[in-house]
This record gives structure tokens, sequence and C-alpha cells, in this order.
């Protein structure tokens, strides 16, 4: 099986990463649902990541990327291969002039929090983004009128060879939730961001605005991937969904949020079936009504 190869390999080199058996996945998603990975490989350092990666492309073993768990839902089944898990070693952040240099896995709020600290504007739309950095430049992820498109300045990735790579702006093939990351399936390590100094005082104001405003509109106190599907032209799927009536509408444990019908929640014991169920369900009932299709923004993963 390519787990215990893996798993031989590790114990082989004498590793200092954590690697993990049969480990339930809800325990590393926003939304609390997922089944066992193979192997959960949490590196602790960058040589380890090198490594470990190579022997994974050359075995060709199956390898997925986690960063903070959110925007994904994780089939009940798991996944097969090897799991990597971002966020615990890999979170250190260095300012230099008007370079902000983040680790992929620092948080995309605690980044957020530190830039402003620090005078640096651009950034404040992003508070209350769940997930990683690493995981924001693979989506490319936004929130009012930003998105991570209109300020990173620089990606450092590792290949399939555990080679360092670099991308400058106009190789990241940004789009609306989009970035070149999603095809060429390569690690996102470090991000660099290049921001214009701000007034702090002006900055905290505008950045307490937006997190009330989150926290009186969205289900931040319940289990969730974030907004489930992608803006609909000329429209809001929030809106669309309420319009249809669908506003608490539960499948299992799944429920539509009663606080904001863009949202997904896990009541305690959602299944991602149920998810899914629920999801499909949403966006017939939508085009039944208003003839808008509805996409996804949530990646499902793991095995069918």
């Amino acid at each position: 099986m390519s787990s215990t190869l893996f798993l031989e390999f590790t114990r082989s080199k004498n590793f200092e990463s954590k690697v993990l058996k049969n480990t339930l996945l809800k325990e590393y998603t926003t939304f609390k649902i997922g089944g066992p990975a193979d192997v959960v490989f949490i590196p602790e350092n960058l040589q380890e990541l090198q490594l470990a990666i190579k022997f994974i492309y050359e075995h060709k073993i199956p390898v997925t990327i986690f960063g903070c768990g959110s925007n994904i839902l994780v089939s009940d089944k798991g996944i097969r291969g090897v799991v990597i898990i971002m966020t615990e070693k890999f979170s250190k952040v260095d300012i230099v002039g008007d370079i902000i240099s983040a680790q992929a896995g620092i948080s995309v709020t605690d980044l957020s929090k530190l830039v402003v600290e620090n005078g640096f504007a651009g950034m404040e739309f992003a508070v209350g983004i769940p997930g990683s950095v690493g995981g924001a430049v693979f989506m490319n992820a936004g929130a009012y009128g930003g998105e991570f498109a209109n300020i990173v300045h620089k990606v450092i990735t590792v290949n399939s060879l555990g080679e360092l790579c670099e991308y400058r702006p106009e190789q990241l093939q940004f789009g609306y939730r989009h970035s070149v990351f999603q095809e060429n399936k390569e690690l996102i390590l470090q991000v660099e961001f290049k921001l214009a100094t701000g007034d702090k005082e002006q900055l905290r104001q505008i950045v307490e605005e937006l997190t009330q405003k989150r926290s009186s509109k969205q289900p931040l106190e319940m289990p969730s991937a974030g907004s489930v599907f992608k803006r609909p032209v000329g429209n809001y799927a929030g809106t669309l969904i309420e319009q249809a009536g669908l506003k608490g509408k539960c499948i299992g444990g799944a429920q539509v949020s009663e606080k904001h019908a863009g949202f997904i929640v896990n009541k305690g014991d959602a299944t991602a079936k149920d998810v899914l169920d629920l999801i499909e369900y949403i966006r017939e009932i939508v085009w039944d009504k208003f003839a808008v299709r509805l996409e996804s923004e949530v990646r499902f993963i793991g095995e069918a």
C-alpha cells in the first residue's frame, strides 16, 4: 500500500515531523466533517517537507494539501494517500520595508490583523476570511470588494521534485476564486505581499467594522466551510436561496443557515453526504424558481 511505503520512508529518515495513521479528518476541517486519511503528515521543517514531496511524487502516492481546512468538504470515506497539513509549523511572518512575507500556514485573519498593527493598508478586507494564507492564494479568496490577486507580490512553492519555485503575479493566472495552483498542484510555501502604508487608527476602525459586520451576518458560531456558492452574475447566492424559502432547510445534520442563507452549517452530526444532498437540492430549487445555476465554491475532496 502506498501509505505504508510513505510511513516506512519517514521512519527510515528519522523524521521529526508528525506522521499519523488513519486519523479522522473532521478534526482538521472547519466543517467538522470528514472520514480518515491513510496518513496525515505535519511537516516540522522545510527539508523534511521537500524530501516527503519528492518521495510522494516519485512513488505516485496520492497527496492532498490542507491549510486550515476551510472551503472544503471531505468525504465520509476519507482521503487515500497522504494529507499534508501546513498550519502547525509554517506560520512565520517577516516584514522588510513594504514587503510582508508570510508562510502559507498562518491564518488569513491573524496575518491581516498583524499587517494592520504594523500600519499597512490593503489587507483589511481579509479579516475574518476563514482559512490559511496558502489556501487563500490557491483560491484567490476575496471579500468586501477585495481579493488576494490585488495584493500578492510573489509566491514560493515546492514542486513535485521537491524544488523551490517562484511565481510573479503575471504567472499566477488569478481569476474569480481561481489560481494556477489549482492546475499545477504545487504546494504553496510562502507568499509575499507588497502593501502601502496607512493610518493605523483608521485601519483598525475598518477592521473592527468588518469584523462586526461578519459576526452579525454570518453563522461564525457553527461549523461550516464558509460561503458555499460562487456569486452568480448580477445577484447574490444567499439572496436567491433566501427568496426561494430555503433558510433553515435541513437534510440530515446539514442545514441552510438561518442567519445567512449562503452558508450551510453542521448542526452537530452532519455527514458529507448530507451536505452534498443539500447543495444539490438548493441548486435544483434555485434553478426552478429563478433559472440561475449556482456553482459550488466549496471543494469536495476524498473518496467518492
